[in-house]
């Protein structure tokens, strides 16, 4: 619900349970009045809660007063030494601003963002327009809310009202102010194999500054932050969580000023960024999810989980049951052929598992990282017959197909690069800086994303393919295109994304019924834009099933677990060489989208009955990893268990899953609590044969197992 009232010229915005309010003050400018748990529309909050000084006319040329404000959108210069959202450059060089209000409007559905990911569907927007007295810019601040949602979007749109272009120097998202700066800050940073592991530190005065400088989110820092109060748990206690739905160079900040006020704001960064707007033009930044919380972490992960699954995700697959795959990476890399594979086929077929997905190495002359990258051509000397025959003996087994591409790069050593080089981003004449062995495409330029699109469309239509895994591998490091101006070269990294925005709607709705799933180097671009496009992401190239209890404990704090692609693979793992037991592994594996990363001809006769086992219980809680509500009951960075909990939208069903890590002395007769429950359905835990209502199973709780090192354990709930 919005509304504006047009005596106090105050907006009210609710959602599910918190409110937002602003108002213009008496010189036109848009300041915050309050953000948090649901409050009436009272004017005294105008008179009294607008914190920070709200300026007089005489003010606006003094220094000291503009410092203090609580604005919406920060404007640069004029005594706001703050950070600000936008900065504005002139002809001439001159680029301080006033915003001040011009107009609103209020309607049903949300704003159109032109080829970017956004919220898709239902909703109520406020739009406010802000003049900035000194350019021609007009600043339109989007705001949308939902009924059923905790999660508040935002957006900015800088248009050019004249004649002559200006260029933005930093154009943010959103920017908005709180009172105090009593919280901690959370960040999910990490590291290839490493991703999403939370960080939190005192926020203390000056700026705290997340963000990403590499055209991707990065394995190095997610677009996320929240700030949490000192009393903050997974169950009680404030906090507010904020999230870009963007996959590109961005920044998240946090700035106490000198009163103590709190300014948070962010978008894409600003490092290398500068955007000419011309007359009569507009920038449009990306949507910055905020979600705010008076119950705890778990409140805002699951209001984040529900706003991804319902308004992000295309809805045809955000609930669908998801192939249950075997990749062929860990199990042959890169030496394979057509023979390794159809036994790799006829081994999985029987265990239940229904879609092989065929990796890196079926194109081009690729029997290494070193070429082929780019020749999206079929080796028909590694794979007689084809991918129609790998494709056929699929179907045979009654299986689907699937099928790797990195469509975003390409390599020295390929047909592609030696006929046109310059698709590579990079100045001529300077030795480029090589990842993996391969150079990023100019996705800033058309004919490149045109290109790409046309052979892996002519590859998806060569046979029966329902499945793709889209990889990217490398991030840019030479940021020029040989296709944009010298003004223009700063544009590079965002019109970068924006090209792989365009070839993924083209891809995905000219293949409405392929599945795709994201990956970078595992999970390097785990983030709410490629879920528009891609219903699950590879979370992490690490499948050891201990370090994935930490990686995925950090990734569903803003993302669903229907989101995470969580594989069973072989041991010793390939990436820490620690061996823990199959029943295990299959049981993390089961807190997302499941699937095997082995070669399952080379599995036991006992392994190959447990693959069975796990996917006739997997089958039984799909519903709970597309529907349910997570609960995550012990941290694995704290405790020596890991335990999460899945629970029904109707509180009917639940399943847990856990980890014991080592064996310690008097590491036993430990109780822990479960969450989610209906206090007065009683349940059965069918595994220990305990019969309890929810309100005992939430306040008393259950006793850990003692089990060996590294054992899971998997109890499933059930009302009676």
């Amino acid at each position: 619900m919005i509304d504006y009232c047009s005596k106090t010229r105050t907006f009210t915005l609710n959602g599910k349970s918190f409110s937002y309010i602003m108002y213009v003050n008496e010189v036109g400018m848009l300041q915050n009045v309050y953000y948090g748990a649901s409050v009436a529309n009272d004017e005294y909050l105008t008179r009294v809660c607008a914190y920070g000084r709200s300026p007089k006319p005489d003010d606006l040329n003094r220094d000291y007063v503009q410092d203090y404000v609580p604005f919406e959108y920060g404007a640069y210069g004029r005594g706001d030494f703050r950070a600000p959202s936008a900065v504005i450059v002139r002809k001439d060089g001159f680029c301080a601003s006033r915003l001040l209000y011009k107009s609103h409007k209020i309607y049903d559905g949300v704003p159109e963002v032109a080829g970017m990911p956004h919220a898709r569907s239902g909703g109520k927007t406020l739009a406010v327009t802000l003049k900035d007295e000194l350019s021609p810019a007009e600043i339109t601040l989007n705001y949308t809310v939902w009924d059923d949602s905790d999660v508040l979007v935002r957006n900015a749109v800088i248009k050019n009202t004249g004649k002559e272009k200006f260029v933005l120097d930093r154009a943010y998202s959103f920017c908005t102010a709180l009172p105090d700066h009593d919280y901690d800050f959370m960040r999910l940073q990490g590291r290839w194999a490493n991703e999403r592991i939370p960080e939190t530190t005192p926020l203390g005065h000056g700026t705290v500054r997340i963000e990403s400088s590499r055209a991707a989110s990065s394995h190095v820092m997610n677009p996320f932050m929240a700030l949490i109060r000192k009393n903050c748990s997974e169950s009680t206690g404030e906090c507010i969580g904020i999230n870009l739905i963007y996959s590109g160079s961005f920044v998240l900040t946090a700035e106490c000023s000198q009163d103590g006020n709190l300014r948070i704001q962010g978008g894409i960064n600003e490092l290398g960024f500068s955007w000419t707007v011309d007359g009569g033009d507009s920038f449009v930044t990306p949507q910055a999810a905020l979600c705010y919380s008076a119950d705890g972490l778990g409140h805002m992960s699951r209001e984040f989980a529900d706003f991804y699954r319902d308004r992000i995700i295309n809805r045809q697959k955000a609930f669908a049951r998801r192939p249950i795959v075997i990749n062929n990476w860990e199990g042959t890399y890169f030496d394979f052929d057509r023979e390794k594979l159809f036994s790799i086929i006829d081994a999985a077929a029987p265990l239940g598992i229904d879609t092989f997905v065929l990796d890196d190495g079926w194109f081009g002359k690729r029997d290494s990282d070193t070429s082929g990258l780019g020749d999206w051509f079929v080796n028909t000397k590694k794979l007689d017959g084809g991918l129609a025959a790998v494709a056929e003996r699929c179907r045979k087994n009654g299986m689907k197909f699937g099928l790797w591409f990195e469509p975003e790069m390409i390599s020295e050593d390929s047909d592609l690069y030696r006929a046109h080089p310059d698709y590579a981003i990079g100045k001529r004449g300077v030795e480029p800086c090589r990842g993996r062995n391969q150079l990023v495409l100019d996705f800033t330029r058309s004919e490149v994303v045109d290109h790409v699109f046309r052979v892996v469309s002519d590859i998806l239509e060569s046979c029966d393919i329902s499945y793709v895994k889209w990889d990217m591998n490398r991030n840019i490091t030479e940021f020029f295109s040989a296709s944009l101006d010298a003004e223009r070269q700063g544009e590079l990294a965002h019109r970068y994304i924006l090209g792989v925005y365009d070839l993924a709607e083209r891809l995905t709705s000219k293949f409405p019924d392929v599945l795709f799933e994201g990956c970078a180097g595992g999970g390097g671009r785990f983030d709410g834009g490629m879920l528009y496009y891609f219903p699950q992401i590879w979370t992490s190239d690490d499948t050891d099933a201990y370090e994935r209890t930490k990686i995925q404990w950090g990734t569903s704090l803003c993302y669903p677990v229907s989101a995470m692609s969580c594989h069973v693979s072989a041991c010793p793992n390939h990436q820490t060489q620690r061996t823990i037991d199959f029943s295990t592994r299959g049981i993390i594996a089961s807190l997302g989208t499941t699937g095997y990363e082995l070669d399952p001809s080379k599995l036991c006769e006992k392994e190959k009955a447990l693959v069975k086992t796990q996917i006739e219980d997997y089958k039984k809680i799909a519903e709970l990893v597309l529907r349910g509500d997570l609960y995550r009951l012990i941290n694995p960075y704290v405790d020596n268990y890991f335990c999460e909990m899945l629970v029904s939208k109707d509180k009917n069903h639940a399943y847990l899953a856990g980890e014991r890590f080592h064996g310690v002395p008097c590491d036993y007769d430990m109780f822990f609590k479960l969450e989610g429950l209906d206090p007065d359905k009683k349940y059965m835990v069918k595994e220990l044969g305990i019969t309890a209502y929810g309100k005992t199973l939430m306040h008393a709780g259950l006793l850990l197992p003692r089990l060996p090192d590294f054992t899971g354990f998997a109890w499933h709930i059930d009302a009676v």
